[in-house]
């Protein structure tokens, strides 16, 4: 890396946060391939190093958690025999939480949907946030198996929102699920508030990662080939989202609304991490 110049790596990293794939970053920067991809990799293990230091003792009071699909290597259905239920291969479920209040994304894991992983993110979640929580989550089972025990009866309140939908059948190829008429909210531990009992929040911030990263965009060969590289771009994503891109309600950076940055961070200090 050290041919590349900061301002350099900022304009490939200005690429790569902004939904562009490797190969137009490539035609867009002049970069090489192989070097714009070893950047992402370098760079998105230092963004999570750096997060994972700073992102602690967080006054989120307010957490809203999800899972965004996406697959590596190829589609579950086209998965080589060989590949067939290793990890990295087929489906990967990114797990993400983000404060209602800050739209701080305090904790994120690149993994399966099963209980394990939720276990893994619930206790990464509970060693960021300062005190008692108020938790929004879908009706998926892994959080049942994870929540309870992670966090003690005083450190959390906790429902799970469960959306009712019209009956119909959907057409072959379509990603969309039917028509939602409503929602059924089921409290699990505590006592949470009713109005604030909502994903919409982190589901918007779904939209946000689709946007902001090729690698999740649907019907595209931008796919990863490799877990790893996921996971750098997530990093990589959630450096950009929480320390460097102004949030358009708040006016700030969700890091500035959270009290662990005192400015905007630029691209040449993102890329400054290498340093």
């Amino acid at each position: 890396m050290n041919r590349l110049s900061t301002d350099k790596r900022a304009q490939i990293i200005g690429c790569l946060v902004e939904g562009n794939s490797i190969r137009a970053t490539v035609r867009i920067t002049g970069a090489a391939k192989n070097t714009i991809t070893k950047l992402l990799t370098d760079l998105g293990a230092a963004c999570a190093a750096y997060q994972d230091r700073v992102l602690v003792d967080l006054p989120c009071e307010t957490i809203e958690c999800d899972e965004i699909w996406s697959f590596c290597y190829a589609k579950q259905k086209n998965v080589p025999l060989e590949h067939q239920g290793t990890f990295g291969y087929g489906d990967v479920w990114t797990w993400t939480a983000i404060c209602a209040d800050t739209k701080l994304v305090p904790s994120w894991l690149v993994g399966e949907r099963t209980t394990e992983d939720g276990m893994a993110f619930m206790r990464d979640l509970k060693d960021r946030v300062r005190g008692r929580i108020q938790l929004s989550t879908d009706g998926h089972q892994a959080y049942r198996g994870s929540v309870p025990y992670v966090f003690e009866p005083d450190e959390v309140d906790w429902a799970q929102i469960h959306k009712i939908y019209r009956s119909q059948q959907v057409a072959p190829g379509r990603y969309s699920p039917p028509a939602c008429i409503g929602t059924k909210v089921t409290v699990r531990l505590g006592d949470p508030d009713p109005s604030r009992v909502s994903t919409s929040y982190v589901e918007r911030q779904n939209l946000t990662m689709r946007m902001g990263m090729r690698r999740f965009t649907r019907l595209t060969n931008g796919f990863s080939k490799k877990v790893e590289n996921l996971a750098h771009a997530v990093s990589l994503h959630y450096m950009y989202y929480n320390f460097g891109r102004t949030h358009q309600t708040l006016q700030i950076t969700p890091a500035m609304a959270a009290g662990v940055a005192d400015h905007r961070w630029s691209l040449k200090e993102i890329a400054g991490l290498l340093d």
